[in-house]
């Protein structure tokens, strides 16, 4: 279904997408983003919580957006480890004390950052363009597997880009989640075939 050539190319899409995100991020926050190296696989939901890379045995906290375009429909889910807020808080800027509130207003925030420059990165380079619809609440203070649980999920497998962020000097780290479903993978590979022609 995912050839070896399918997953390189769509790798180093999401590579350049990153670094174009990480960058965005960079310079909106100030701060040195670290960036792990995109992963690509077809995955289940159960799967999903093993590819985690940045999130250990902790409580995460998540949002999810659903995006659509070219044939192409899915979701984005970035998920945050708990350590994070008041640093993510003080880098973006919020003054006021980090109310469960103002947890959802950062999550918001770094989700319409993350999600849409990376997006709109991949959308690029494949010539396609995405529409967003609005971010919502995951979950706060989960387990990861809770997070994830079918009430969330609504797909058995489907593809996933994987990146990891981390903000350097900052106790700030991210896993941001590109699924793809199944019924656009056929759209997605003739977009990648035309790419590798």
């Amino acid at each position: 279904m995912l050839s070896e050539d399918h997953r390189d190319c769509l790798q180093e899409i999401s590579n350049v997408a990153m670094g174009q995100a990480g960058d965005h991020l960079a310079r909106l926050l100030d701060a040195f983003v670290i960036l792990s190296i995109p992963h690509v696989a077809i995955l289940s939901p159960s799967e999903i919580a093993m590819a985690v890379q940045t999130v250990d045995d902790q409580n995460v906290s998540g949002v999810c957006q659903g995006f659509i375009g070219g044939g192409i429909s899915g979701e984005s889910m970035l998920l945050f480890n708990d350590t994070s807020f008041i640093d993510l808080a003080k880098l973006m800027g919020y003054e006021d004390e980090v109310s469960a509130t103002a947890e959802k207003e950062v999550l918001i925030d770094a989700t319409n950052i993350l999600v849409g420059a990376l997006l709109r990165g991949i959308a690029e380079q494949m010539d396609i363009e995405f529409s967003f619809g609005p971010p919502a609440i995951l979950g706060q203070h989960q387990e990861l597997d809770k997070l994830l649980s079918s009430k969330h999920v609504r797909w058995n497998q489907a593809l996933v880009i994987e990146v990891g962020y981390q903000i350097e000097n900052y106790d700030v780290q991210c896993d941001l989640l590109v699924v793809i479903t199944e019924r656009s993978l056929h759209y997605l590979l003739n977009k990648l075939n035309y790419l590798l022609g």
